[in-house]
């Protein structure tokens, strides 16, 4: 990775109603534009293409969208018309895989945390102090269903941020591990191996990412882990770490997930003693495969869903096949991440929060939903890795948040106005 594309969206709103009303405010969002994981079946300048074709093309839908109320009951109103400029973009531009649906989510999710922004910042409060019935007209069963009937986001989501959150080290698949793998050095000032991180940041979560393909080689690199995180961590004074598997939908079948957890549990006992959950082991589109359930493997550690979570039907699908987690993300949008937070705790579930690479804005808007959803198990923050420059204009006004030390982010800070983050100025 040289270069990222960031979606900048800058949204003014106006309160209609009440004492307030007349009042305008300005809202920022901001989203990387990840099309290799967002929309994989395209190559890479037709992903991309078509994700800027689509944010240009949801500019003018969201400017003209007439609805009234809170956040959430507009982007009830947005989405539909948002998948059909995505199905509209797809038509124009004669892609051979129309854009997914997940991709839509992430091109929308710059306009949707816009919006929440502003409204947020136009009664002068935090966004997650408007998830109450002082500001929502419409309880939870209008969107999950009559199992939350007079319930509100507050019940589920508190308004004060967590201090500190545990963050988690992304280990790529082909990331230099110690001195020796080291081929080509970057030169760019960060550290060259995983090893060298962990004392740099004070890891003590680790995000170990698996190809899926080949068996021998995954469980050799999480052993491989293990073995170097012992040493670093005994040589530092510290004894509790966790590792979280992120196949990357690589397994062909749970029945390769089970034999590997049972290899590195004969391996490094231990080690397997430290997997805190698993991450998407298996191909998104879960309605391909039925047959292939993740009860047995979830009876080992939680196994969560990433890319096949889009709406609320597929995670009642994703809990009906075994999976037992939910992965939230920023790039999904503010609204889909408090709704399904607000499911997965009805449901009993595992929770935490992925990134999508995201730099700067984009960083504390993830950030403000990790520091706040109870029992999330920490955040991934990986463009202090892949794109740091991304992040030096910001690092200044939120220390802690971009610099990591003793393994976690400073979130306590995030409780500004709307999302947090301070819009630019706007001409």
């Amino acid at each position: 990775m040289d270069r990222v594309t960031i979606l900048n969206v800058n949204c003014r709103v106006r309160t209609l109603g009440g004492g307030e009303a007349g009042k305008e405010a300005w809202g920022f969002g901001s989203m990387t534009l990840g099309n290799a994981w967002a929309f994989p079946a395209a190559a890479q300048d037709e992903g991309l293409g078509a994700m800027k074709a689509l944010a240009d093309a949801l500019q003018p839908v969201t400017a003209s969208c007439d609805e009234r109320g809170h956040p959430i009951d507009l982007f009830r109103a947005l989405e539909p018309a948002y998948l059909r400029a995505a199905a509209a973009v797809s038509s124009a531009r004669a892609l051979a895989v129309p854009i997914p649906k997940l991709c839509t989510l992430v091109v929308a999710s710059a306009f949707d945390a816009a919006i929440h922004d502003a409204y947020g910042k136009a009664f002068g409060v935090s966004s997650y102090a408007t998830y109450g019935p002082s500001f929502m007209a419409h309880d939870l069963s209008r969107d999950l269903g009559p199992e939350f009937k007079g319930e509100f986001l507050d019940r589920y989501l508190p308004v004060t941020p967590r201090a500190t959150t545990p963050l988690f080290h992304s280990i790529g698949a082909s990331d230099p591990l110690e001195a020796a793998d080291v081929r080509t050095p970057i030169n760019d000032g960060l550290p060259e191996t995983f090893e060298a991180w962990i004392p740099r940041d004070g890891l003590m979560r680790f995000k170990i990412k698996l190809n899926g393909g080949n068996l021998d080689a995954d469980v050799d690199r999480i052993v491989r882990i293990d073995r170097i995180v012992n040493r670093v961590e005994a040589g530092r004074g510290v004894a509790d770490w966790k590792y979280l598997l992120d196949f990357n939908e690589g397994c062909p079948n749970v029945g390769y997930l089970l034999d590997c957890l049972r290899r590195v549990r004969e391996a490094t006992p231990t080690g397997f003693e430290r997997i805190l959950y698993i991450e998407q082991p298996t191909a998104r589109d879960l309605r391909k495969d039925p047959a292939n359930v993740m009860h047995e493997a979830a009876r080992l550690r939680p196994v969560v869903i990433d890319e096949s979570l889009t709406d609320l039907e597929t995670l009642l699908l994703a809990r009906e096949m075994g999976y037992t987690g939910v992965a939230l993300k920023a790039c999904k949008g503010q609204t889909q991440a408090m709704l399904m937070a607000a499911a997965a705790q009805k449901f009993g579930m595992f929770l935490c929060v992925q990134d999508l690479t995201c730099p700067g804005a984009s960083l504390i808007h993830s950030a403000g939903i990790a520091a706040r959803v109870p029992g999330n198990a920490g955040i991934e923050a990986n463009a202090r890795q892949f794109v740091p420059s991304a992040n030096a204009a910001w690092e200044a006004r939120f220390p802690g948040l971009f610099t990591i030390r003793d393994g976690v982010m400073q979130t306590g800070q995030l409780t500004g106005p709307g999302l947090g983050a301070v819009a630019p100025r706007v001409g």
